[in-house]
């Protein structure tokens, strides 16, 4: 290579800024082949993602699918949604935040970033800051700490332990800076985390909606079920409220497709299956990090729900 020559870099693809338990990243090639099969002959779809959680599908389905002009997402969790609303809108803010972040946790010798990963935790966990630093400090500790995992206790209290990382990336700038300009490409709408059901309100009248569920899991069985997201309980009275509202889309024509766990009742019949009678029903084969136990992280089989 002659000695001038511009090494040219490559582009940062846009992609989750966080970690997520029960992500779809692996599970991408599946959902895309159980989409409508003409669904890239629409015309001005609006994509819809109630759950988004790490937003592996909302990435997946706006870099692939041309069709899509709008998307709107929600969430229960406050500080991730502030965390979209940041990079969508004002990038700099976020990145300031986390690089102080960064040069006060290097800055400190590796064993010592134990003690300083809980007085950052401590800190969000704390009452009154303002709601940039919160979402700041959640990308630190997704970032930081084991396995990635965002699970709180009953008080609501984020409890996830150090991890033990020697070199975490907490300020990807260039990440962050590449999905503000994903982002930007289409019109987005960002709810206020909360109800699900709010989504309704920004359905689009004139165009096609695909809204994709993918909702906290029912336990496989007794011992699978944790709080990984929030202290609000998401249960069976839950998943039928989920299932009556996915009925009223489908009145007004919308494209709808959900994710969920293979659960059993205590009769062992397939639970989705019983629930959402007269839909389409398919299984999928879904790998499973999280566990501590390297053994015990396999494949496990998951249902996809369609109205189409």
């Amino acid at each position: 290579m002659p000695q001038n020559a511009v090494v040219k870099k490559k582009a940062v693809v846009p992609k989750p800024f966080v970690k997520w338990a029960g992500g779809k990243g692996n599970l991408l090639q599946q959902l895309e082949a159980l989409l409508p099969t003409n669904f890239d002959d629409l015309e001005n779809v609006t994509y819809i993602e109630p759950f988004v959680g790490g937003g592996a599908m909302l990435f997946h389905m706006l870099q692939h699918h041309k069709c899509i002009k709008r998307a709107v997402i929600n969430d229960i969790n406050a500080d991730l949604i502030r965390s979209y609303y940041l990079i969508a809108n004002e990038p700099q803010i976020l990145i300031d935040r986390l690089n102080d972040i960064e040069e006060n946790y290097f800055s400190v010798d590796y064993p010592e970033r134990r003690d300083l990963y809980y007085a950052y935790r401590e800190r969000y966990n704390s009452e009154g800051i303002h709601p940039d630093e919160r979402a700041a400090l959640f990308i630190f500790l997704n970032h930081t700490c084991f396995n990635g995992l965002h699970r709180v206790n009953a008080a609501g209290k984020f409890n996830v332990p150090y991890g033990r990382y020697k070199k975490p990336v907490i300020c990807n700038e260039e990440l962050i800076m590449a999905d503000h300009r994903f982002l930007n490409s289409v019109e987005l709408v960002i709810r206020q985390p909360g109800d699900y059901k709010l989504i309704k309100q920004n359905l689009s009248r004139n165009a096609p909606n695909f809204v994709y569920f993918d909702p906290p899991y029912r336990p496989i069985n007794e011992t699978s079920s944790f709080k990984e997201y929030s202290n609000d309980p998401f249960e069976d009275r839950q998943q039928e409220e989920l299932k009556a509202f996915c009925d009223r889309l489908s009145n007004q024509n919308c494209l709808l497709m959900l994710s969920n766990s293979d659960s059993k009742t205590d009769n062992g019949d397939s639970y989705f299956e019983g629930l959402y009678q007269g839909y389409q029903f398919d299984r999928i084969m879904a790998p499973r990090f999280i566990n501590a136990n390297g053994e015990k992280r396999d494949k496990q089989p998951e249902v996809v729900i369609r109205n189409y």
